[in-house]
């Protein structure tokens, strides 16, 4: 089976990156500690546009995934950050191919 990924493209509003990224941390930590079939996240910032992040992780499952997106932990903290965009795309991804 395919190892599942979540991935989302961020776009800050003008001077809260600092805020967004503390906000991506907090989410992050508490999946970590909360969710079974967590992997490891990373965030990213863009070098030509210092607003765009771009996260993603692998997940033991999509149901793993499922559960997290239905936890009412995740749905807090998702909002709270949405206030400091102006945009975001949300996609579940699967592993095809690795360079190793």
């Amino acid at each position: 089976m395919p190892v599942p990924y979540t991935h989302g493209v961020w776009n800050v509003k003008p001077g809260r990156a600092d805020d967004f990224v503390a906000a991506w941390i907090e989410l992050a930590e508490w999946t970590g500690d909360n969710v079974e079939g967590a992997g490891r996240g990373t965030l990213l910032r863009d070098t030509s546009d210092d607003h765009r992040f771009v996260s993603f992780g692998p997940w033991e499952s999509l149901e793993a995934i499922e559960s997290w997106r239905g936890m009412a932990g995740w749905s807090d903290r998702v909002t709270r950050m949405r206030e400091l965009l102006v945009g975001f795309e949300a996609a579940t991804l699967e592993l095809v191919a690795e360079r190793g």
